[in-house]
């Protein structure tokens, strides 16, 4: 199996919004039905992501603490940061380590979707503490 797509929630009035806010992040936009549905691939890479407006509660569809957190993974972390926050894209934290050996940078979109640009390299998949593979 392969990860496709992952779908965002947003609304009719944000639309608009956060499809401007994936593109200053430099993702493609592919398909484009308004207000109803978006879909972006990926600038590295065969992934790609889409918004579908959701009913609206509260002016926002995502509420914090949801739990949902989407990671894109730049090999140029810092400066693709450095680049965004100087278009005017705002981050809630800039470039970390963490004890995972990531670094990472956290936002969220106009519809309140927690994003994470990360840079792992080969901790992604093989951490120090990966679990062995079973034998065959």
């Amino acid at each position: 199996m392969n990860l496709n797509q992952v779908t965002l929630p947003t609304t009719a009035a944000l639309f608009d919004g956060t499809v401007g806010f994936y593109r200053a992040m430099g993702f493609t936009l592919i398909v484009h039905s308004p207000p109803r549905y978006a879909r972006f691939e990926c600038p590295d890479g065969d992934a790609t992501f889409s918004l579908h407006a959701v009913e609206e509660s509260g002016g926002r569809c995502s509420e914090p603490g949801s739990g949902v957190l989407v990671y894109f993974e730049c090999d140029d972390l810092d400066a693709r940061v450095a680049r965004l926050a100087a278009a005017g894209i705002a981050f809630d934290q800039p470039p970390t380590d963490q004890r995972w050996l990531w670094r990472e940078a956290r936002l969220a979109d106009p519809s309140g979707n927690r994003l994470c640009l990360f840079r792992a390299g080969d901790n992604r998949r093989h951490p120090p503490w990966r679990v062995a593979s079973p034998a065959n």
